[in-house]
């Protein structure tokens, strides 16, 4: 399953208001590494964008004059994302945009529908309580450099939200093990696969380790039934 961070840029904050999505940015991963592969469009709305929007974003009406709208590229999009796993940021909020323009356009899909979704919010939530959890502050936390986040744009938000949520989820891509081939990590959509086919290697004490052990032992609890262990066998 391909691996996609998603973003957009709207004409306000509540779509049950008639406010549309005015720029869609798509970034796929494979092998949780970054690809040239892009979906990335601005949208006429044929909406007024709200000043408070538009200090967020930066985009204007009059940048938006002649851009295409949604039904225009939806099957682009659509064909972009189906099948994958969708990373967002707050996924209810750009969800139901990108649900409301679909239903707009006579399409009955939801992305839910075709999609597997991952909400990186509520990932981070899970991960660090009582913390905040914005893009910019799990930058800080990450170290990801954003510093080219002047304003909100739905591609340069996502990709930086595909760094973030590797470092979330892992960072490296793999783990070499001697003896084994590269595993991928695959932590994100669920737990960590399990690697049943690698050996590892087993590192057994010798007597002057086992001794000190035992006295070890000893000091913390004299009545301890470690005690009884003669053999290194059981101490791996």
């Amino acid at each position: 399953m391909n691996l996609i961070v998603l973003d957009t840029e709207t004409t306000g904050l509540d779509a049950a208001q008639g406010h549309r999505v005015i720029e869609l940015g798509c970034v796929l991963l494979s092998h949780r590494k970054h690809t040239d592969m892009r979906f990335h469009t601005y949208l006429n709305p044929k909406h007024p964008i709200d000043p408070e929007a538009q200090e967020v974003h930066g985009i204007t009406e009059n940048f938006l004059e002649g851009k295409p709208s949604f039904p225009e590229m939806m099957d682009k999009f659509l064909d972009f994302v189906r099948g994958s796993e969708l990373v967002i940021h707050n996924a209810p909020f750009d969800l139901g945009f990108l649900n409301q323009e679909l239903e707009l356009a006579g399409n009955p899909s939801r992305l839910e529908d075709i999609c597997e979704i991952t909400d990186s919010l509520e990932l981070a939530r899970q991960m660090h309580p009582g913390q905040r959890n914005s893009l910019d502050a799990l930058c800080r936390r990450y170290n990801v450099d954003n510093s080219g986040r002047e304003l909100h744009g739905a591609l340069l938000d996502a990709e930086i939200l595909a760094d973030v949520y590797l470092a979330m989820t892992g960072g490296q891509t793999a783990l070499a093990l001697e003896g084994g081939a590269s595993k991928d990590t695959g932590i994100g959509a669920g737990a960590a696969r399990q690697h049943d086919d690698v050996q590892f290697p087993v590192i057994r004490a010798n007597e002057e380790e086992l001794v000190e052990h035992r006295r070890w032992l000893e000091l913390l609890d004299p009545q301890s039934p470690w005690h009884n262990i003669d053999q290194a066998d059981d101490l791996h």
